[in-house]
């Protein structure tokens, strides 16, 4: 339920703070007082686009606060869901909204996305325009309410999923069965590409380590002549290795009478065996470094080959053409095998499209079922409000081929006249006949999902006299349950005279602007607007005796 209203610097709403009441409110004032105004700024709260051409001429920032009451809503696990605080005795939404574009939303002092808005805003408020009443001949706005009365969601929501999946496996095969199409016609290019790449039997890494052999079969001589030589330099006779060794005997000679001599002989040893072991390493290398012309013309042959392919497919590695390689192998085994893997998909997409159809009837039968009802219960408000012969059918057909919501095309066909045909309401009904149905919907619907706050925006436009009265008590009767909260914004006095709370809104022209303001009427304030609505602006004592007559009924 809707507490409270707060809003500042909102078009031509410079301050306003109003309480509001459980139960049946109304909502008065001229055309372009500014009800509208009113609506836009509940709107943003329920997650609505934001424009900065709404805030008030020559302010930097509007702000939009509501209080709720969210006493049996049961809304825990959706505030525990999008991370926000909860406290279902006071849920204050605000939204702010500066003149540089910069849109804040908070739910509890907690910052919200204008999506946490959405969510929460569908449980918060339904605001019923007259542009709505356009919804009614929409098939998707239909079904939606025979989904709502017959309280399928067990059935609707596995369903979805089904589906989606359904239509994700039947996609697959169809770009499956593309693909397949278009290998086989390039097998031939494909299998040609494969052998070349199989038949040059490539080793992962296999050109860098062939290029490291080529490099040193290229300057074998080079390098063998070198380490003889260093060879030749540190052993043998009064080469390195010879006169190190004396230079540590002489410090060895010395060491008796020269400290320092000691620690030098034993790093001259331990360099003497270092190098001696690098003299081995050398003479071993020397010995081993052969010329093979054969194997140096063999690795130039494997390296042309290798750097030819990796020119001809536009890679840099063996790696890259083994990659490659297998990538032509699993085509060409997709185009051998394709009529089995197509096969196979087939019969998965098959035997998902049979749950799919299975859940869908499912549906379909709580669909009929809550047709029945809706047609009994329409008829009976539609009778109310003075369509004595009236006839209201919810015409659930199937179709061979599911979608999203199933296999059902819903029409409400509707028929006023006695002994009429009934025919898709969209076409036949007139604007008065429209907002009946929508109304009586709604009063529906509220029943079944416990709404707990609707904003009928003029949804009594085209109607007058007694069906005014009625539409009232249909309103009133949403209500009396406790559940709902009524709000609705009439120029019709039978409508205004039967809300608990009355509000008018109303505008004032200052020496800079002009002011749109909403305040609650009090019982002889309330008089005085009836009897406007009545009689216009000359207010005769039979308009005020009416409007009296009225608020007593």
């Amino acid at each position: 339920m809707l507490k409270h209203l707060y809003i500042k610097n909102y078009a031509l709403i410079e301050e306003l703070d109003i309480d509001l009441h459980a139960g049946f409110s109304v909502i008065t004032g001229e055309t372009g007082a500014g009800k509208s105004i009113l609506l836009g700024a509940i709107g943003l709260l329920l997650g609505q686009r934001a424009d900065t051409k709404a805030i008030k001429q020559g302010e930097s920032k509007c702000i939009i606060e509501a209080t709720f009451d969210l006493t049996g809503q049961h809304l825990q696990a959706l505030f525990e869901q999008e991370d926000m605080e909860y406290d279902p005795a006071e849920c204050i939404v605000r939204r702010e909204l500066t003149a540089a574009g910069k849109s804040r939303a908070f739910v509890n002092d907690t910052p919200a996305s204008v999506s946490q808005l959405k969510a929460l805003g569908e449980h918060l408020v339904d605001i019923h325009s007259q542009h709505k009443n356009l919804f009614l001949g929409r098939e998707d706005f239909q079904l939606n309410v025979l989904d709502i009365l017959a309280d399928n969601r067990s059935l609707v929501d596995p369903y979805k999923a089904l589906y989606r999946d359904y239509i994700a496996k039947r996609r697959a095969l169809k770009q499956m069965m593309e693909e397949a199409e278009k290998n086989q016609k390039d097998q031939d290019y494909l299998q040609y590409q494969y052998d070349q790449l199989r038949e040059a039997d490539l080793q992962s890494g296999e050109d860098a380590e062939l290029e490291r052999e080529e490099q040193l079969l290229s300057h074998a001589e080079d390098i063998k002549g070198s380490l003889y030589r260093a060879d030749g330099m540190l052993q043998g006779e009064n080469t390195c290795l010879d006169m190190l060794r004396q230079v540590q005997h002489a410090m060895e000679s010395i060491s008796e009478v020269y400290q320092p001599a000691t620690a030098l002989a034993e790093r001259l040893e331990s360099t003497y065996i270092e190098l001696k072991d690098i003299a081995a390493e050398i003479s071993s290398g020397a010995e081993d470094i052969e010329f093979d012309p054969a194997r140096l013309t063999f690795i130039t042959e494997r390296l042309n080959t290798i750097y030819t392919l990796q020119q001809k497919h536009h890679v840099d590695s063996c790696d890259a053409l083994i990659d490659l390689r297998n990538q032509y192998e699993a085509q060409l085994d997709l185009i051998v095998n394709s009529d089995e893997h197509i096969a196979e998909a087939e019969a998965e997409v098959e035997r998902l499209r049979e749950q799919v159809m299975d859940q869908a009837q499912a549906i379909t039968q709580s669909r009929i079922e809550s047709a029945k009802r809706l047609e009994q219960t329409m008829c009976s408000k539609l009778q109310m409000l003075g369509m004595p012969n009236v006839n209201f059918v919810a015409q659930v057909t199937t179709r061979t081929e599911p979608d999203q919501s199933g296999i059902d095309k819903v029409d409400f066909l509707f028929s006023a006249n006695k002994n009429g045909t009934p025919q898709s309401i969209a076409t036949i009904a007139s604007g008065g006949e429209i907002a009946r149905v929508m109304l009586s919907l709604k009063a529906i619907i509220a029943q079944a999902t416990h709404l707990p706050t609707i904003i009928f925006d003029e949804i009594d436009t085209g109607v007058s006299g007694q069906i005014a009265d009625r539409m009232a008590e249909i309103m009133r009767e949403m209500c009396q349950e406790g559940h709902t909260q009524v709000i609705s914004i009439t120029h019709l006095p039978q409508i205004a005279a039967s809300g608990a709370a009355h509000y008018r809104v109303y505008k004032e022209d200052t020496d800079d602007a002009t002011l749109s303001h909403i305040i609650q009427l009090t019982h002889e304030e309330r008089i005085h607007e009836l009897a406007n609505m009545l009689s216009g602006s000359q207010i005769t004592e039979a308009a005020l005796e009416n409007a009296r007559i009225l608020l007593q009924k």
